[in-house]
Order: structure tokens, then C-alpha cells, then sequence
């Protein structure tokens, strides 16, 4: 089978798609963005947009070679034939709690109709010897732009207006580290029931590491999440240790246990997990790792590393983001083992993979 696929994806990229992805990288220069972030726990320094009415988080990079003029992509001036939307700032950004907190502090729009926050943006892994080097999880904080932990009621309240106002129509949770057995999940699970009451039907996904008591998986879903996301970044050990030094000392075969009981818990193809594209690890034995999740159930949500501003791989490493072709082979042969097994990110309740916007992985079908 993984000879045939192979076959299936080794003819040349088309434009659209190969722009896609170089877009990932590069990034688009004189981009007007008004929904965008700066640092943060997931991909950042970012405005998010609509590539041919796809959404897309793209970085804003001065020193690209691709620009916008006329809702048009340019490439060192010439149209691409791909049309670029800005994602327009939503109206639940112009509000704020009675304790006077902006809610873009509690939660951000992502992609054109996700909502996303961080519950606890501080993570006990942080310090430099532990902290995982593409991250800035806790950069937000230093800028301002972010509270520390957000309320129950808070998350509740900024979703029911980005609900009313600006249409979203899922959500996302994700969460720093903490110290206890369940990693930070038991306050995921009490925001998921908050938003919940008052948004009953919101697909929700929430985002851990790994509880070391299983059973507080159940309890996610209880609480009313119906996709959640494991993120492992690498399968390779040796990357992990490298990458990843804190996060590392966590067995893979953790993981493991992990996603098959949340596979147990929220179904086939509703448990996903980021791997990270450029970290060094050989690009074959990526894909067979990205194999072994999709036997289990499990969605390998493949996205570049990108370099930002903030993070150890940046501002120590000085780390570079992988060739766009690298990007483009391993983003197609993962799509293939996906479409082989029936899985599509489109499927998923809520999520990374369900907005799709960080990988390309929804261009190749998958």
C-alpha cells in the first residue's frame, strides 16, 4: 500500500497548491491584516485570511516575495491567480467585561469562523531547560494582550457574543501545562461546561498533553467537548529531546494510551495531534509515523515549523523554516494515507484540523 500511494503523489505539485504551501512559509509582505496575532501557544506573528475562499493563517513577513494588491496574490509583482481576503476584525473584539478586560484578552477569532483560547497561558514547562523551542505560549502575557487564566464564566460570556455577532461556529481550547496528575484538563473541562450552557450546541474541541488519570478524558467529554487534540509535534525521540526538552520526558507510549482511549472516548477520527514539518526529522519516517496514528484513529494534523519571534528556535537557534517542497511532499503523502483510510479534518467536530487553516493538508483533500 505505501508503495502505491507513493505512486499517487509523486507527480508535480499544481499552482494553487504549491503557492499554498509557499505562502505557509514565506509568508505575504504589506499584508493588512485585522485579525492576526503576535505570539502566543499556537502558530503566531500571523494574519489570518481567505486563499481563494479557503481559510489560511499566513505570516506577516516584511521580506516575502509575495504581496496583495486588489484582493489579488503577487509573486515579485505578477498575479498568481489566487485571490487573498483579509478576514475582517470581528465586533466581539470591541467588547469587554464588567471587570473592564477587553474580550480579545479572553479569546481570539481564528480563521474566519473559529474561536480560540488559551485557559491557562502559563505553563510549567517554560523555564529555558524545559521549554518547548516554538513556543511563546507565555510571550501574550508579557505583551499585555492576554490574562493569565481566564474564567469559566469569562470563556462563556465572550462565546455567546462571538456566537451572536460574528457567527462563529466552533471553538477551541487548549491549555498550558500545569502540575497537577490531570495536566490542566480539569479547568478545560469546567470551561467547556460554562460554554455549554449557554451555547449548547457549539462544537468544542479542547487541547492537553497527556492526563496522567485516563479517566479524565471521559470527563472532557462529559463536560461537552467532542473533538480533542493530544499534540505530540514528533514521533522521532531523538527530536523530542531536542525540541522539546520539558514536554520530552513524556513516553511516547503515553501518548499512546492517551489516543487510544480518546479514541475510545470521542470516536474514530475526532482525536488529533500536531506534527510539526522541519524539525529535522527524516521526512520518510514522518510519514510512516503519521501511518501509525491513522491505524489508531488519529488525525496528524502535519503544519511547517515556522520561525517566530519569541521563541528559543528564533531568538537562540536561529532556526529556519523547511523548503516549501519538503513541506509540499510530506503535506501530500500524509493526504494520501488520510483519503486511503477515510479521514478527513472536515469530519472532525471542531478543532485544528476542522478549520484547517495552519496546514494544507485540506487542499489535498484530506
Amino acid at each position: 500500500m505505501a508503495a502505491q500511494i507513493s505512486e499517487q503523489v509523486s507527480s508535480e505539485p499544481t499552482p494553487g497548491r504549491s503557492t499554498r504551501v509557499d505562502v505557509a512559509i514565506q509568508g505575504i509582505r504589506l499584508l493588512d491584516a485585522p485579525v492576526a496575532r503576535r505570539a502566543g501557544a499556537g502558530p503566531s506573528d500571523d494574519g489570518h485570511v481567505l486563499l481563494d475562499g479557503i481559510g489560511a493563517a499566513i505570516p506577516l513577513n516584511p521580506r516575502s516575495a509575495y504581496t496583495v494588491k486588489g484582493g489579488k496574490l503577487l509573486l515579485d509583482g505578477a498575479d498568481t491567480g489566487m485571490g487573498v481576503e483579509a478576514v475582517a476584525r470581528p465586533r466581539f473584539y470591541d467588547l469587554e467585561t464588567a471587570d473592564g478586560v477587553s474580550y480579545e484578552k479572553i479569546a481570539r477569532l481564528h480563521s474566519d469562523r473559529v474561536l480560540a483560547t488559551t485557559v491557562v497561558q502559563t505553563c510549567i514547562r517554560y523555564a529555558e531547560s524545559e521549554r518547548c523551542r516554538f513556543c511563546a505560549i507565555e510571550e501574550s502575557l508579557v505583551q499585555g494582550s492576554t490574562v493569565a487564566v481566564k474564567s469559566p464564566a469569562q470563556i462563556a460570556e465572550v462565546a455567546k457574543a462571538a456566537h451572536d455577532l460574528d457567527g462563529i461556529t466552533q471553538m477551541v481550547m487548549t491549555t498550558g501545562t500545569s502540575n497537577g496528575r490531570d495536566r490542566g484538563a480539569t479547568h478545560l473541562a469546567r470551561c467547556v461546561r460554562a460554554v455549554r450552557e449557554v451555547l449548547p450546541d457549539l462544537p468544542i474541541q479542547v487541547q492537553c498533553e497527556p492526563p496522567a488519570d485516563l479517566a479524565t478524558i471521559q470527563d472532557l467529554y462529559d463536560a461537552g467537548a467532542r473533538s480533542i487534540g493530544i499534540h505530540v509535534e514528533s514521533m522521532d525521540d531523538d527530536v523530542r529531546r531536542a525540541w522539546m526538552p520539558g514536554k520530552g520526558t513524556v513516553p511516547l507510549e503515553e501518548y499512546r494510551a492517551a489516543w487510544r482511549e480518546a479514541v475510545r472516548v470521542f470516536g474514530h477520527n475526532q482525536v488529533s495531534t500536531y506534527l510539526l514539518i522541519g524539525l529535522g526529522e527524516d521526512a520518510d519516517e514522518l510519514v510512516e509515523g503519521a501511518q501509525e496514528l491513522i491505524d489508531m484513529g488519529v488525525y496528524p494534523f502535519v503544519v511547517p515549523f515556522r520561525p517566530l519571534a519569541g521563541t528559543l528556535a528564533t531568538d537562540v537557534d536561529g532556526a529556519t523554516a523547511p523548503p516549501p517542497s519538503v513541506v509540499y511532499d510530506v503535506t501530500a503523502r500524509v493526504a494520501a494515507r488520510l483519503r486511503a483510510a477515510g479521514m478527513a479534518g472536515s469530519d472532525q467536530a471542531a478543532g485544528c484540523a476542522a478549520c484547517g487553516a495552519c496546514s494544507a493538508l485540506s487542499c489535498e483533500g484530506a
